[in-house]
């Protein structure tokens, strides 16, 4: 749902920005490399210390770098299957430092095994969920579904609620740490609904196209039986025709034959 809206948004903000770095001689390969380090720096150095908002904020001056090397790319005319590769890939790379830096809180000096593991369902399900999709596409199947909580959801509710907890460490803001807990929760939750509508649509789309292929051979079998049966009647029709050539010519023999004899006997008679 977000990256129909907010995307759209985003890219005519940063516009100006990508052509800057472009003027710069920067490229945007560089623009996604650079991106992912700061956002696996944000999560793996700051969230394992509690520190969620500092990581926030450094987490959200790099994730934006997403959406700047695509723009970049567009601008410079020449977007490439390499760079969707590197994005998509590095994408999930990010996603896990995100959801891993929380669960060495959690696993350390948070002290909660189970939001750790609840942290650590989000990560996995977070790669499922896309591996879906892609795996769907790559088998010829068109995924025709987004479902509840895409990347960006995910995304966008964990680092809001975490910059957000992060104030009762930072700046002694009472009962506000509770909010990171409810994001994992919310995402864990969507996350496993959109895995079973991806999974489900997956499975329909599968079906229908078996179902189709299976008519389509139905139909050229049809079609094979249709010219063996012409082949075969036409076959018949010659053999009927040759047939009726073979007596034919036989009764003329026979009546040659006949007329000859006939001649001699009045030859004898006379």
């Amino acid at each position: 749902m977000l990256n129909k809206y907010a995307r759209a948004f985003f890219t005519r903000v940063l516009t100006p920005f990508a052509a800057m770095l472009l003027r710069l001689g920067v490229s945007p390969d560089a623009v996604t490399l650079v991106g992912t380090g700061g956002v696996m720096a944000g999560a793996l150095v700051f969230y394992p210390m509690g520190e969620f908002f500092w990581g926030t904020l450094v987490i959200t001056l790099f994730v934006f770098s997403d959406l700047v090397d695509g723009n970049m790319a567009r601008q410079l005319g020449r977007s490439s299957r390499w760079g969707a590769f590197l994005d998509s890939t590095l994408d999930r790379v990010a996603d896990a430092a995100v959801f891993g830096g929380i669960a060495l809180w959690y696993a350390g000096r948070g002290d909660d095994l189970v939001l750790c593991a609840v942290t650590l369902f989000c990560l996995a399900s977070g790669q499922v969920v896309s591996y879906t999709k892609a795996r769907g596409e790559s088998i010829g199947l068109p995924v025709n579904v987004n479902g509840l909580v895409e990347r960006a959801e995910r995304l966008v509710i964990t680092l809001v609620l975490a910059g957000f907890s992060g104030f009762e460490r930072t700046f002694g803001v009472p009962w506000i740490g509770v909010l990171l807990p409810v994001a994992l929760w919310v995402v864990a939750a969507g996350s496993a609904v959109t895995l079973g509508q991806r999974v489900v649509t997956v499975r329909r789309e599968a079906a229908e196209a078996e179902t189709q292929a299976g008519a389509n051979g139905g139909d050229g079998g049809n079609g094979a039986n249709g010219a063996n049966g012409s082949a075969t009647g036409g076959g018949s029709a010659a053999g009927d025709h040759s047939s009726n050539g073979s007596a034919g010519n036989h009764g003329t023999d026979h009546g040659t034959r006949r007329g000859k004899e006939h001649a001699e006997e009045q030859g004898r008679t006379v």
